[in-house]
C-alpha cells in the first residue's frame, strides 16, 4: 500500500475550467487520497510524519511543499480554501477559528501601530468593538462612517489611512455600499478594500469584481447553512494572504479539519439555499410592509429602498436578512419575539431554520448607546434571518408576534 503521507498530494480527477459558481460548489478544491474517496476526506491529526529529518527540514523551512502541523496546513481546511476561494474568484484562501478571528488575523497581519482604518457604522457589533476597543490598543485607529455616504469615507481618509472595511449588505439594516465607489477611493489612498460578505456569499455577490482587495466571511452563517459550526475565512491575492496566512501560523486562531468539512458539505447546497432562502425573505418584506403596527421594514429588495437600484447592480438576490421596526419600546418588541412559536430566538442568522433576535441587547448589546443610535440600532428593532420553512407558515409565526406585541387583535 502506497505511503499515505505520500499520496495526499492533489490528484487530478475533474475539469473545472470556466465551471459555473453551482459546480465550483460542490466540486472545487477537492483532493483525494488513494483511497480514491468519493467525499471529501477528514484529516483529524495534530501533525504529519516526516520520511526522514531532512524532510522535515524541508518542509519546516518551505523548500519543499507539504503538511506540517495542523494549526497552519491540514488537507480537509486546504480544500475549504480552495474552494471558498474558487467560489469568490480570489488568489488564495485562508481559514479561521471564526470570523472574528478572521478579521483579527487579517488587520493583525496587514496593519500597523499608527495606521488609520475608515469603518462603516453598519457592521457587526462586534467588529466594531473590536476596532474601536482592542485594535486601538495596538495604536490603530479607527473612524466610523456611514455606510452609503460617499463624501463620508472621503473626508474620514487620512494619510495613515490603510484599509477601508465594510459590511454590505450591512447588518441588520440592509444597507448597500457602493463597492465600484469605495474601490477608487482606497486605490487613490493607497488603503485596502476589505469586504464582509457573510451576507451575500460568492452565492449572491462578489465583490472582487467591483474593485475589492480582500473578502471576509464568517462561515458560521451561509456557508454552512444549518448553524454547526463556527468558522472564518479570508480570501484575497497571494501575496496578502501570505500575510495572513503567517499570522495564522504564528498566532494559531486555525480552524479545525472536522468543521472544514461540514463547511464544504454546507458549500454544496449553497446556491440552492440562498436563491431559495432570498426569495422567501422578499416575500415576508413585502408581506410585513402591510401589517399594522410595522413602521418600517429595511431589505434591499423593496423597490423604495434607497439603495435598490445599488443592490440590483451588486448583487443576483437580495439576500435572506431583513428587519423591521414596530409600533412601540423595547417592551412591545420583546413581546414580540416571545410570541413565536418555532422561529428560533437566536443571535445566528445564515440556518436553514429561521432565526428572530433583538439587535440592540444582543449582537449590538456591547455599543454605547450613542453608537446604537448612529446605527441605527433602536429598540424597537427586529431583524429576522429567513430559512427554508414554508413562507406561509413564517408569515403566521410573525403574525402571533404582532398579536403577542398587542399590535393587531
Amino acid at each position: 500500500m502506497p505511503d499515505i503521507n505520500k499520496v495526499i498530494a492533489n490528484i487530478p480527477f475533474c475539469d473545472l475550467d470556466g465551471a459555473e459558481l453551482d459546480t465550483l460548489a460542490v466540486r472545487a478544491g477537492q483532493s483525494r487520497t488513494h483511497e480514491m474517496e468519493h467525499s471529501e476526506a477528514i484529516f483529524p491529526t495534530s501533525s504529519f510524519v516526516f520520511g526522514s529529518a531532512a524532510e522535515a527540514a524541508a518542509r519546516f523551512s518551505g523548500e519543499v511543499p507539504g503538511n506540517i502541523y495542523s494549526r497552519f496546513t491540514n488537507p480537509t481546511v486546504r480544500m475549504f480554501e480552495q474552494r471558498i476561494a474558487a467560489l469568490e474568484g480570489g488568489e488564495r484562501a485562508v481559514a479561521t477559528a471564526s470570523g472574528m478571528a478572521a478579521i483579527l488575523a487579517t488587520c493583525m497581519a496587514l496593519l500597523k501601530s499608527g495606521d488609520h482604518v475608515v469603518c462603516s457604522r453598519g457592521v457587526f457589533g462586534t467588529t466594531n468593538v473590536f476596532f474601536e476597543k482592542y485594535m486601538k490598543k495596538f495604536g490603530v485607529t479607527c473612524s466610523f462612517v456611514s455606510l452609503t455616504d460617499i463624501q463620508g469615507w472621503q473626508a474620514a481618509i487620512t494619510e495613515q489611512t490603510r484599509m477601508l472595511f465594510l459590511e454590505t449588505p450591512s447588518n441588520p439594516l440592509c444597507e448597500i455600499g457602493d463597492l465600484e465607489a469605495l474601490s477608487s477611493l482606497a486605490k487613490r489612498s493607497n488603503a485596502l478594500l476589505v469586504v464582509d460578505n457573510c451576507l451575500c456569499t460568492p452565492a449572491l455577490q462578489r465583490p472582487f469584481e467591483f474593485g475589492a482587495d480582500i473578502v471576509i466571511h464568517s462561515a458560521t452563517k451561509y456557508l454552512d447553512g444549518q448553524g454547526r459550526c463556527v468558522g472564518g475565512v479570508v480570501v484575497g491575492s497571494e501575496l496578502l494572504m501570505n500575510e495572513v496566512y503567517g499570522f495564522l501560523r504564528t498566532a494559531g486562531p486555525t480552524m479545525s479539519p472536522f468543521n472544514a468539512w461540514v463547511f464544504l458539505k454546507g458549500l454544496e447546497t449553497l446556491g440552492l439555499r440562498l436563491r431559495a432562502q432570498s426569495a422567501a425573505a422578499l416575500e415576508i418584506a413585502q408581506w410585513l410592509k402591510d401589517q399594522p403596527g410595522i413602521e418600517k421594514v429595511f431589505y434591499a429588495g423593496l423597490e423604495d429602498h434607497p439603495q435598490f437600484a445599488l443592490a440590483k447592480k451588486q448583487q443576483s438576490a437580495f439576500g435572506a436578512v431583513l428587519s423591521f421596526r414596530i409600533s412601540g419600546g423595547r417592551e412591545e418588541t420583546w413581546r414580540f419575539i416571545d410570541g413565536v412559536r418555532f422561529i428560533s430566538i437566536t443571535a445566528n442568522l445564515g440556518d436553514v431554520k429561521s432565526t428572530i433576535t433583538h439587535p440592540a441587547t444582543t449582537t449590538h448589546g456591547r455599543l454605547s448607546p450613542e453608537d446604537k443610535a448612529s446605527a441605527g440600532i433602536t429598540d424597537n428593532l427586529i431583524r429576522i434571518s429567513v430559512g427554508l420553512e414554508a413562507v406561509e407558515d413564517i408569515k403566521k409565526d410573525l403574525y402571533r408576534g404582532l398579536q403577542s406585541a398587542g399590535l393587531i387583535s
